[in-house]
């Protein structure tokens, strides 16, 4: 929601932030900003410097240069103001497997200093939340991958944070529990929490995220939007147009939309791509063009296959 003046407030600044272990730099000089209220997607290969980056937000690493402010407190001088507010899910899940979900959860509680007569109804209220009020007796030895991420997101929230800075959440997870979580996310996002996400796959984010940030060794190459990121590196804005049954009278149709430069019929399904220039073609346009010429419309659809494109146009083949 934007400020008086039309702003829209920032959960996350990032200024010219640098890290080095020892002779290896992992952050040149980063800058990117996170609105509040947002899913922001972090992208970058392995070893490009996420991790360090969730890390330092996370304040569990002290900054070497430059400026890194969340909710407008510095992560140092203000670190214990700042760990209320978030909340940290790493790449390994941090839980304790001899432990019921609901006694890790009690734990964890305990340790953000909740009164004992509280825990108990903020538990089942993130184990709804994350869909897990089922399994609080197991053992966290006995769940699913796709489980364990989730009494790991648990964790993250059972102090209410505000902000959540998940470390490559998805890494592992079947197709069906990567959707589930990705479902749990914007849910939280409508909540009214800001995430931080961060990825080595840049389509796995484009459905989700508001903005995005590419960062390659160490420096930031993009950050902004999805659309202005496509804009920026393409020619023209690829779309998948998927129908219920094969209409030969749409080809003709799309290409008669002002911008569109190419329908291309993919094989094996009745789907085409389309290629045209969203400065000047609206979206809206090309369905209702195909809705009517009598196509039965099945999906409308960025293709994330440009986007993968992006991401190598934007960053460097690694080191063998």
């Amino acid at each position: 929601m934007a400020d008086a003046r039309g702003q829209v407030p920032l959960a996350i600044e990032v200024e010219g932030l640098c890290y080095s272990y020892k002779k290896t730099q992992a952050l040149k000089g980063a800058s990117f900003s996170v609105a509040q209220g947002s899913i922001h997607g972090f992208v970058g290969p392995n070893g490009a410097g996420k991790t360090t980056t969730l890390k330092i937000l996370a304040t569990l690493l002290k900054p070497q240069a430059g400026k890194t402010l969340v909710y407008g407190l510095d992560i140092v001088r203000h670190y214990k103001n700042v760990r209320r507010r978030i909340g940290y899910m790493p790449d390994h899940m941090g839980l304790y497997p001899q432990m019921t979900v609901f006694e890790c959860l009690d734990f964890f509680a305990a340790a953000y200093g909740m009164a004992p007569g509280r825990r108990d109804s903020v538990i089942e209220d993130v184990l709804a939340l994350t869909d897990m009020k089922g399994h609080k007796d197991d053992l966290v030895s006995s769940l699913s991958r796709g489980m364990m991420q989730r009494v790991s997101l648990a964790r993250a929230l059972v102090h209410d944070a505000e902000l959540l800075l998940l470390d490559e959440p998805a890494s592992g997870l079947d197709p069906r529990a990567r959707i589930e979580l990705m479902e749990i996310l914007k849910e939280l996002r409508r909540m009214g929490k800001t995430i931080f996400i961060s990825s080595h796959i840049l389509s796995e984010l484009a459905d989700l995220c508001d903005s995005v940030t590419i960062i390659d060794r160490g420096v930031v190459k993009y950050t902004g939007t999805m659309s202005a990121l496509l804009s920026r590196w393409s020619d023209a804005s690829a779309y998948v147009l998927t129908l219920r049954a094969e209409h030969p009278a749409l080809e003709q149709a799309l290409q008669k939309v002002e911008g569109v430069s190419q329908v291309t019929k993919l094989e094996g399904e009745p789907s085409y791509r389309l290629l045209f220039d969203t400065r000047k073609t609206d979206t809206n346009a090309v369905l209702q063009a195909a809705l009517q010429s009598g196509a039965p419309v099945a999906s409308f659809r960025e293709d994330t296959k440009q986007l993968s494109h992006v991401f190598m146009e934007l960053t460097e083949p690694g080191v063998p």
